[in-house]
């Protein structure tokens, strides 16, 4: 049975373009992968190789950038002395609830303890932080405990807000056409997103093999989780059409001026991805305002230019911004929450207070060091920063800020600079994935392969290697 797999690997990865070393390199499982398996070491160092510095650490946050923080702390200090302070008792892999929607993965595939990742040496305070209190190197839980510290590392992840949407509360979800694949509870250890979403797939099939249903799939005017995901539930949901006969009239509504940022993905998914369903009507600049769940109406805000006045000295026309309200009937909608930093850290003066980033946390986009509190840093989705907000951003970001903070403990600068790498497997279709690579600059792809490429190589990496990946080396601080 070994012997056939291997054989339809590589069959597959010859089609795909890539050498079997870079396929295995890729997937894992490669001679350097089988090193760090093997090892307790990895960037972060290992006990013999151990910073001397000393201080209490606070980590706020068990979710995965918390997690990769913890593990690569315990082992860069040679007497660390850390307390974890978050509620959740599950680790959750949230990619995976996209594999959940599609019938690919359940939900109990996703979930692992908390407790295998914490050292028996860290103390571990299971309740939420209420206010953080920097000035005074303190926060205070929801308890009313209070917890001071030398170091802090803020690892909250963000909030969804479902009810900025008007007419729309929670658990509307799963009721009545409307679904959301984001829906989760961390803290509780429960992630239902996934299978209201597949619940939602197969009613969707059984309305299109009666007509042709509307369907809507919104994307927000805020930054979110894994800026591809609302287009994964898009074409997933078609292809699970398409694949019996079925179709149906999409609509993708999106707050953005394009399909995605990096223009060679872009390009892959305006000029073969949609063409190849032909279905599907894109309304840039929609953000989701309002909806009427009864009548099914969703309501956008729509917001365009229109041109002006001459101007004689600029030699050019004045532009002249517009919005209006756009309803649209549907039969199914796909909701995207709007998202946002987690109240306590939004209403403390470690947020950013003013700007685009306004409400998360104000880190140097290079250093993850707060730019006021030099003794306060970020990982993961909570950090006010250009780009990034996926698992794959904090697995990059946890060696450079765990390094930099030993720094400062050390009383030395933090050197090492975050390049603003992000991921995401962007799903086209059942066995297709264009994996999207890039950082503050543009494309950053980690393989010689073209950007922007749909590849099943991709599919099988995400489907069957990244979640033993999650769990066994990012969550341990050995990738």
């Amino acid at each position: 049975m070994l012997d056939n797999k291997n054989d339809f690997l590589d069959e597959k990865i010859t089609k795909e373009g890539m050498s079997r070393r870079d396929a295995l390199k890729f997937m894992g499982i490669s001679p350097i992968a089988a090193g760090v398996l093997a090892s307790a070491g990895s960037s972060a160092g290992t006990k013999a190789e151990a910073s001397e510095a000393t201080g209490k650490i606070v980590i706020v946050g068990g979710g995965a950038g918390g997690i990769m923080a913890l593990a690569r702390l315990h082992r860069g200090l040679s007497n660390p002395d850390i307390t974890l302070i978050a509620p959740n008792e599950m680790q959750l892999y949230q990619p995976g609830q996209v594999f959940v929607a599609a019938g690919e993965m359940e939900t109990s595939d996703l979930l692992r303890e908390n407790s295998n990742y914490v050292p028996d040496d860290v103390e571990w305070i299971k309740d939420t932080v209420k206010t953080f209190d920097p000035d005074n190197n303190r926060v205070i839980t929801r308890d009313g405990k209070e917890v001071k510290y030398d170091y802090l590392v803020v690892a909250t992840g963000l909030q969804y807000h479902y009810e900025w949407i008007d007419g729309l509360t929670q658990d509307m979800i799963g009721k009545n056409g409307i679904s959301s694949v984001y829906l989760n509870d961390p803290e509780a250890g429960t992630a239902v997103g996934g299978e209201l979403t597949h619940d939602w797939f197969l009613e969707l099939k059984d309305a299109a093999k009666n007509g042709k249903p509307k369907v809507i799939c919104t994307q927000p005017a805020t930054a979110i989780k894994c800026g591809g995901a609302p287009q994964k539930i898009l074409y997933l949901s078609d292809d699970f059409l398409k694949r019996d006969g079925l179709t149906a009239d999409y609509t993708f509504a999106t707050n953005s001026g394009n399909l995605f940022g990096v223009p060679e993905v872009n390009e892959t998914l305006v000029k073969k991805v949609q063409p190849y369903y032909g279905n599907i009507t894109n309304k840039f600049h929609h953000n989701l305002v309002a909806i009427d769940a009864d009548k099914k109406i969703a309501t956008f805000e729509h917001k365009y230019e229109v041109q002006g006045e001459y101007d004689e000295d600029l030699e050019e026309y004045d532009m002249i911004q517009k919005t209006e309200r756009v309803d649209l009937p549907y039969d199914f909608i796909h909701i995207v929450p709007p998202m946002a930093g987690v109240d306590a850290v939004a209403n403390s003066s470690l947020a950013w207070q003013k700007g685009s980033a306004k409400g998360w946390l104000e880190v140097d986009q290079y250093t993850l060091q707060h730019r006021r509190y030099k003794n306060v840093f970020g990982i993961g989705d909570i950090c006010g920063i250009p780009k990034g907000k996926t698992g794959g951003t904090a697995r990059h970001q946890a060696p450079i800020m765990v390094e930099n903070l030993i720094a400062v403990m050390e009383g030395k600068e933090p050197k090492q600079k975050f390049d603003g790498y992000t991921v995401c497997p962007l799903k086209t279709r059942y066995g297709k994935i264009i994996l999207a690579e890039f950082n503050y600059k543009g494309a950053a792809p980690s393989f010689p392969l073209a950007v922007g490429e749909e590849r099943w190589i991709w599919w099988a990496f995400d489907l069957y290697m990244l979640k033993p990946m999650y769990f066994q080396l990012m969550m341990r601080g050995l990738m």
